[in-house]
């Protein structure tokens, strides 16, 4: 009998000819977390589809051994049944269905004549909620009616319904608040003692080193080591992934700040849903040429419902006015606004900044296809050109411009929606979490490139809900708090406890001269 649960010995995937894994071996024993780390395009995701039979096994080489015995699946179903489950990057739930029904959904407890159980459904829904420390969820409600860190939470109760033996995590935070994400730690620690192994795929190191056992590195489809968390930290793991030493995360480069370019006013954003309630009140603010504006908050703060208006993408109705180079411009469409300079990268990478039925080169121009017309036709040979000089600007991992954006990891997806942005030549960019789902390398090339568009004039906008990257890379730092602006810093020496001590305070917007720092 084998010491371990999983072995996956020499895997090798290919597509159309590219090698995206190229003999990768990976243990995990009973109780076990090991944490699966590399750059975006690593090979991460498909190596964890190989295994749970997203990719069946005669469309892959090398060998699976689970319990010490071949394994050979063909579907996910056969995995499920094994006890293997993964947890997608994107959640997998039906929103007009309810939480009971999604946790069952394939696997329905029925009556004599085919007649579905609810009573028992919900019963055991139930438990697997109070088991996941969420008692007070209602399980007979869709599941539309709760964010985002609730359905990752459902997903892990859909896993546990299949009496799981071994859970994959892949980027399971990516949507959690801090306070959830510890939730979420905790969940998985109490699996452990309970012998449920895990596979934690996360660019989060935190979260890797404080509940992995073993850290298994890939890089460029390669397998580069396994180590015990013990015997490494969270610089090691960044070395391993790139290849190289990293000492600063957050390039920085001497630039000069204009004078004021961008000012927004009174801008107020309502409820989509209760249209008495605001969601963004009455903030105003500037933004001076070649700056970087970080905007920090909790989550639920306004944050993104601000941006959004200013961009002319905010769903419900809203109030302001958004001037550039002191005239008052037309944003009430995100076409107007980029026609006026103004250009949005969006949270939502999946729903807002993507068209996943096209290529990623077709993509990248989807807001400059005019500047590719001749005579109602499309340069094909200057748009490809256009296309390959962003993708070599952006380093994004693709074999070719023309395969489907959804075949790239999200972090690449996320490059791809960066470069349709930079190819109209903003005056203001605004990034709304630009670094989501995104490996350390990538962020460090991100940040590079934004003081790069910083010294070259252009201003920036950035949303994060990481504390650490808004004072690693902005200039002067906005705190919002429940639609209000709670502070107005320099980022002189400011600290994460002054940002998390504003974004709780009560102050109005009048008092937010009491918190400018000089």
């Amino acid at each position: 009998m084998s010491d371990y649960l999983l072995e996956m010995k020499g895997i090798v995937k290919a597509f159309g000819g590219v090698r995206a894994l190229n003999g990768i071996d990976i243990k995990v024993k009973s109780g076990e977390c090991v944490g699966l780390c590399g750059e975006n395009g690593a090979g991460k995701s498909t190596l964890m589809k190989v295994l749970s039979a997203v990719y069946p096994c005669d469309t892959w080489e090398g060998e699976i051994l689970w319990q010490g015995q071949p394994l050979k699946a063909y579907s996910i179903r056969e995995t499920e049944a094994a006890g293997i489950v993964i947890i997608h990057q994107e959640l997998t739930l039906v929103p007009d269905l309810s939480v009971a029904e999604n946790i069952f959904m394939g696997h329905e407890l029925t009556l004599p004549g085919g007649r579905m159980n609810y009573p028992a459904m919900i019963h055991r829904a139930e438990a697997l909620m109070r088991e996941l420390k969420v008692p007070d969820m209602n399980v007979s409600l869709p599941v539309s009616q709760y964010g985002g860190g609730y359905q990752q939470l459902v997903e892990i109760a859909k896993a546990l319904n299949k009496k799981t033996r071994l859970l994959i995590l892949d980027e399971p935070s990516s949507a959690l608040t801090r306070s959830e994400i510890e939730v979420l730690l905790d969940i998985i620690r109490n699996l452990k003692t309970k012998g449920v192994a895990c596979v934690y795929i996360s660019h989060k190191l935190d979260e890797v080193a404080a509940v992995c056992d073993t850290i298994s590195v890939i890089r460029d489809g390669k397998h580069i080591a396994t180590t015990a968390m013990a015997d490494m930290d969270i610089a090691q793991i960044i070395t391993q992934m790139v290849g190289r030493e990293m000492s600063n995360l957050y390039p920085s480069e001497p630039r000069e700040i204009g004078k004021v370019l961008f000012e927004a006013r009174h801008i107020t954003c309502y409820d989509v849903d209760n249209p008495n309630r605001k969601r963004v009140d009455d903030i105003s603010f500037v933004l001076k040429r070649g700056e970087i504006l970080g905007i920090a908050g909790l989550v639920g703060a306004g944050r993104t419902e601000l941006v959004s208006a200013l961009f002319g993408s905010y769903p419900g109705r809203y109030e302001g006015e958004v001037w550039l180079d002191g005239k008052l411009i037309d944003t009430r469409t995100p076409l107007k606004s980029i026609r006026a300079g103004l250009c949005m990268v969006p949270e939502d990478r999946k729903r807002q900044g993507i068209i996943p039925d096209l290529g990623v080169g077709q993509n990248i121009t989807l807001a400059v296809l005019d500047s590719f017309s001749r005579m109602s036709r499309i340069d094909a040979e200057a748009e490809l050109g256009s296309i390959q000089q962003e993708i070599a600007r952006m380093q994004l991992k693709t074999a070719t411009p023309f395969l489907p954006i959804t075949s790239l990891s999200g972090g690449n997806q996320q490059k791809a929606v960066l470069a349709k942005m930079l190819l109209t030549k903003p005056r203001v960019l605004i990034l709304d979490e630009p670094t989501r789902g995104v490996d350390v390398g990538a962020k460090y090339e991100i940040y590079k490139l934004m003081g790069a568009l910083a010294a070259e004039g252009v201003s920036i906008i950035m949303v994060s809900s990481e504390l650490a990257e808004v004072l690693g890379v902005s200039d002067r730092v906005l705190v919002i708090g429940e639609g209000h602006l709670r502070g107005d810093f320099i980022n002189h020496q400011l600290t994460q406890e002054q940002v998390l001590a504003a974004a709780l305070s009560q102050l109005n917007g009048h008092d937010i001269n009491d918190r400018k720092s000089a």
